[in-house]
């Protein structure tokens, strides 16, 4: 049976400039972003906090700065992440962990009374084979894709604990469901990353290497979408100043490109003149994964950047790394 998803007004919270904002994960890829974007908009009063002084693992730890700092409301963008070779590999860490700190953070944020709550989902939590473009109701209608199902389940636990503490306590939980996410701060390691940040480092190295031929994974067929990180952290804070927000809402372009599409296009902007070979024995995983977004739309929001704009902002970004390293 599909997860309910009703589309009624259950809570009633709105962001204000002058709220104490917990941002978790503020270093990570999106993170990063909300911050960013928070700053812009006038949001001064951030509250953050590096893993070295808070554990999201440490429930006791958790629960004793929530108490202490007691935010108005708190975004989730800490997580542990990764494309299909993580997931494939450390599977137990990424259902584990993913569990154990939404349950410290969500929970925690409850029972100390905080009424705001964003939880960042992820579009890989819809089943394999689902309509496309996948609508928020598409949720447990089946399966979902093997090669990140640990890390789906952890996300959709998520999620239910998000619109459970709502119907049951009142409070605005919710969760916002971007698509494949890239911009400045991504993590760029080839054993760890999403293919775009991978791809635009497998470009830029073989480039460097006199346009080297670059290999890819699988047969460059499946269909993705794309979203750049400051669009996400701006659909995120435009939720959260609404007066009242669905349990669950998709984020996104609407629209998806081939895997093959995209790599010629990060090969254009890196500016690569080499081949490029496919690896055909490397699993491709979802057929196609594209977020229905007319909910999102529907409310009045757009993103900013089109793909070639947002990739030719992510690879400067990761060239200053480089240089700064």
């Amino acid at each position: 049976m599909p997860w309910s998803n009703e589309k009624v007004t259950r809570y009633s919270r709105v962001l204000k400039k002058e709220d104490k904002i917990f941002v978790a994960g503020h270093k990570g890829l999106v993170g990063s972003a909300i911050i960013r974007q928070l700053r812009s908009k006038g949001y001064e009063n951030l509250v953050v906090r590096d893993r070295s002084s808070l554990d999201l693992m440490d429930q006791a730890a958790v629960k004793s700065f929530l108490s202490s700092e007691t935010p108005d409301a708190i975004v989730m963008a800490a997580a542990k992440v990764g494309g299909i070779g993580a997931n494939s590999t450390y599977p137990a860490d990424f259902i584990g962990l993913n569990l154990v700190m939404e349950c410290n953070l969500m929970w925690g944020a409850h029972e100390v009374g905080i009424d705001h709550f964003c939880f960042l989902g992820s579009s890989c939590i819809y089943p394999r084979e689902t309509p496309q473009p996948i609508p928020e109701d598409a949720l447990l209608t089946g399966k979902p894709e093997p090669t990140n199902a640990p890390y789906a389940v952890a996300k959709i636990a998520g999620l239910v604990l998000a619109d459970s503490i709502s119907k049951q306590y009142g409070r605005q939980y919710f969760t916002c469901m971007p698509p494949n996410v890239y911009g400045p701060g991504d993590n760029y390691d080839l054993q760890t990353s999403h293919v775009l940040p991978a791809l635009i480092r497998k470009f830029h190295e073989a480039k460097l290497a006199g346009n080297a031929p670059v290999t890819c994974w699988g047969t460059g067929s499946p269909r993705r979408e794309f979203l750049f990180s400051d669009d996400v952290a701006d659909a995120i804070i435009f939720l959260m100043e609404q007066d009242s927000v669905p349990n669950m809402v998709n984020i996104g372009v609407g629209t998806s490109i081939s895997i093959k599409e995209l790599a010629e296009t990060v090969q254009k902007v890196v500016g690569h003149s080499g081949t490029i070979e496919w690896d055909t024995t490397k699993p491709d995983g979802f057929p196609e994964k594209t977020n229905d977004v007319s909910r999102l739309f529907g409310m009045g929001w757009r993103p900013k950047y089109d793909l070639e704009s947002g990739i030719r902002a992510a690879y400067e970004a990761y060239q200053a790394t480089l240089v700064s390293h």
